[in-house]
């Protein structure tokens, strides 16, 4: 145990006893406090879809469906005004163990027209479990022409990242996050594939412009990475911590996010191992406890006004949306609040419709997962 999570837990004990002893609750709590609770009695709710087990991404996509992985390998599409589903395709392949399984999911940003779909799952060879990223076509209702760009990935049951994010301008590259896979000493090295934020172009090659020569890592220093969302050129990334300081981090070309050596920011006897690794430090943590963050999104639509210029996270532990106020700038986070916190159980992902809709899923097991849309608070 680190000198600081020792002191975590004594600071933490002594505001307990002085709480209990002075029965007063006037203490302010700084903008990202994990307690900040909200009500939602006036929201309008909608449950889309029903009898899913375990959803791992959604997406909305330009078709203005909801796109959707699950873990057991399944790829489908769904109408969001019925729940009815359109299209539906499962990679045999995938290997489903625990937590691990069929994961992130990106759609190119033509893909109404060239109809290529990229995903990442976990899979199995010779008893050695791996992780790897694959194009596929979408035509005619299925799926064809698989293309493995990225393969390697140490995978295991838990720690495996891993979501997908496909650049929108005019040479798109493909952002991946690894987790640890249970092997923290994976994470610092850079000749290493886990506990990264990976950058490839759409046919796997390496950028020119990557940090680090004939090499896809772009970040590194990550423990469990499940959020991605890029907002005005800004990368932002949600990020599992062990069981203290859950992460969300801006994420910058080259740099260290600390782990294992460094939990949230850097304090104690982190510093130096910071000054001298050039030690990224992140915009939010939970502090002395952990929410288990998961999928990440931006919501800046004036349907739901009080979430503008906000990114909205999953949380899984927590079983709530959190709410994490931007500034102008969006370099720094101003505000928290929680919402229907242990409502559906553990969320999993949010997709945002072009009309502010914001859809969510659950990560229940026993096919008793769903989809559901918020569209007022």
């Amino acid at each position: 145990m680190s000198l600081r999570m020792k002191n975590n837990r004594i600071i933490t004990i002594v505001f307990i006893t002085l709480f209990c002893v002075t029965c007063s609750d006037n203490r302010s709590q700084s903008p990202a406090s994990p307690r900040d609770a909200t009500n939602t009695t006036g929201a309008v709710i909608r449950i889309v879809k029903k009898g899913l087990n375990y959803p791992w991404e959604i997406i909305w996509g330009k078709d203005n469906r909801i796109w959707m992985t699950e873990r057991d390998g399944k790829i489908s599409s769904i109408d969001p005004s019925n729940g009815n589903t359109i299209f539906s395709f499962t990679i045999s392949e995938v290997e489903a163990r625990n937590e691990g399984g069929l994961l992130g999911m990106a759609l190119h940003p033509d893909f109404q027209h060239n109809g290529l779909l990229y995903v990442v799952y976990n899979y199995n060879n010779h008893n050695k479990h791996f992780e790897k990223l694959v194009c596929y076509t979408y035509a005619n209702n299925t799926l064809s022409h698989p293309v493995v760009l990225l393969d390697g990935i140490v995978g295991s049951t838990n720690h495996n990242g891993s979501r997908l994010w496909i650049t929108n301008d005019a040479n798109p590259k493909i952002f991946l996050t690894t987790g640890d896979s249970f092997n923290s000493d994976l994470s610092q090295p850079t000749n290493t594939l886990n506990g990264k934020i990976l950058r490839v172009n759409l046919d796997g090659s390496i950028p020119s412009d990557n940090p680090f020569p004939n090499n896809p890592v772009w970040t590194y220093g990550h423990r469990n990475p499940q959020g991605l969302v890029v907002v005005n050129d800004i990368i932002y990334a949600s990020e599992h911590g062990p069981d203290i300081e859950d992460e969300v981090n801006i994420i910058e070309k080259g740099r260290n996010y600390g782990w294992p050596n460094v939990e949230g920011p850097c304090n104690g006897d982190e510093i130096s191992f910071c000054k001298s690794h050039n030690v990224k430090e992140p915009i939010w943590s939970s502090g002395d406890n952990t929410l288990a963050v998961c999928g990440l999104d931006y919501y800046n639509n004036d349907r739901i006004p009080q979430w503008k210029n906000s990114l909205i996270m999953m949380t899984l532990k927590n079983s709530s949306i959190r709410q994490l106020q931007l500034s102008d700038n969006g370099r720094s986070i101003v505000d928290s609040k929680t919402y229907f916190e242990n409502k559906w159980g553990r969320l999993r992902d949010i997709c945002i419709s072009q009309d502010g809709k914001v859809y969510v899923c659950t990560s229940n097991g026993g096919n008793n997962d769903m989809i559901i849309e918020i569209s007022k608070l």
